[in-house]
């Protein structure tokens, strides 16, 4: 028997690696040219892949390819939404991250990834300080891509993380309170979808993207369980509510073979087509300044009144650190540490007040214990 033949590679330029969670991926490498091609060896995807990035080489043709120039930001663009690291997070997450990375791709597209320094990355984000939440969602996303061109050898600093973040004055989107609560159920009565929406997210705490999913397949025991959709990349994280009796009478009068809030088809609603109703039901009830997300907060802030701990609220919310969640406890603590200031200051002027009307002989031993005691 002769010697075995050598077997060709069947994928020239594939090589393997091994990300950060220890997951074996591959990635096509040629000429300076680098594309990913997932995990999944040989499968249908990968082949597409493949061929996508051998295409890709022979061409240079990434995303853009007529306005990208090798190892500038365009580039690192193209090929940080082909990495482990963007294709891992969720489509939702996918689009924001997008939307924020194009207007910056648009800007600075051409310019050279290893000329970038941090004074630099600090007047980009600096554009957007009159709205600092968005210089510092900004901020991240050129942090992410600084460590993405690291581990493609462009750079070995990274200049955006040496900056620093914008203040933002308040936490983000408005938290709705009691009296925006009970204005909004005035007008969207009990069997509306905008009722049974707004119930929902605020008793349960949950997202857009993880509301528009839940249904009758989610209760269990008593409970809605479900996975956060943002937590995917991880495994998502395990959300267990125990079904408050005012979401439940909301439930019970919903179809049992569709989600939660699906459409007329009783197909599952879009997260983005729900917070375009959300925008439309809070118009109408004079609360312009309410917010889906707001919801998720009011339900932190009300557990947090309730006495609930932050790893409480945390358990409800899904939250897999604290920091945030550590605001509704602190904001609900100095409200009931004020509530008892207060009370104790009232209590001290009326004792005063009521010394002040007692008869001199009675004043004097109040004041002073010795003073009209028998010896």
């Amino acid at each position: 028997m002769g010697s075995p033949v050598k077997r060709r590679k069947q994928f020239p330029g594939a090589t393997a690696y091994f990300d950060r969670h220890g997951k074996r991926r591959w990635r096509f490498r040629k000429g300076g040219f680098s594309a990913e091609l997932g995990s999944d060896y040989g499968s249908e995807d990968f082949v597409r892949r493949y061929e996508d990035a051998v295409n890709g080489h022979k061409t240079r043709g990434l995303i853009g390819a007529d306005r990208t120039k090798p190892y500038s930001v365009s580039q690192l663009v193209a090929l940080w939404y082909r990495s482990p690291e963007f294709l891992d997070l969720s489509p939702s997450t996918q689009k924001v991250y997008r939307g924020i990375v194009e207007k910056f791709r648009e800007e600075h597209g051409d310019k050279p990834v290893r000329l970038m320094q941090r004074r630099h990355v600090q007047s980009i984000p600096a554009e957007k300080a009159e709205t600092p939440t968005a210089a510092n969602n900004l901020r991240k996303r050129l942090i992410q891509l600084m460590d993405f061109a690291i581990t493609l050898d462009w750079r070995g600093d990274n200049p955006a993380r040496a900056t620093k973040p914008f203040r933002v004055g308040g936490d983000g989107f408005h938290t709705w309170d009691e009296d925006e609560l009970a204005q909004f159920f005035k007008v969207h009565k009990p069997g509306t979808l905008a009722h049974t929406a707004v119930t929902l997210m605020l008793y349960t705490g949950a997202a857009r993207v993880d509301a528009v999913k839940l249904g009758p397949k989610n209760v269990r025991s008593g409970k809605i369980e479900y996975r956060r959709q943002k937590t995917q990349r991880s495994g998502g994280v395990l959300v267990s509510v125990p079904i408050h009796p005012d979401l439940a009478e909301v439930l019970d009068k919903l179809p049992k073979d569709r989600p939660f809030l699906a459409t007329q088809k009783g197909t599952m609603r879009s997260a983005g087509g729900l917070g375009n109703l959300m925008r439309r039901w809070t118009e109408e009830a004079g609360l312009p300044q309410c917010s889906a997300h707001g919801l998720r907060k009011a339900c932190a802030r009300r557990l947090a009144e309730a006495g609930a701990t932050a790893h409480e609220i945390g358990a409800v919310t899904g939250h897999k650190t604290l920091a945030l969640v550590q605001r509704y406890t602190e904001a609900a603590g100095r409200e009931g540490m004020a509530d008892s200031a207060i009370e104790e200051l009232v209590a001290r002027l009326n004792g005063e007040r009521n010394l002040a009307n007692l008869p001199k002989r009675f004043v004097n031993s109040a004041t002073n214990p010795k003073q009209g005691k028998e010896i």
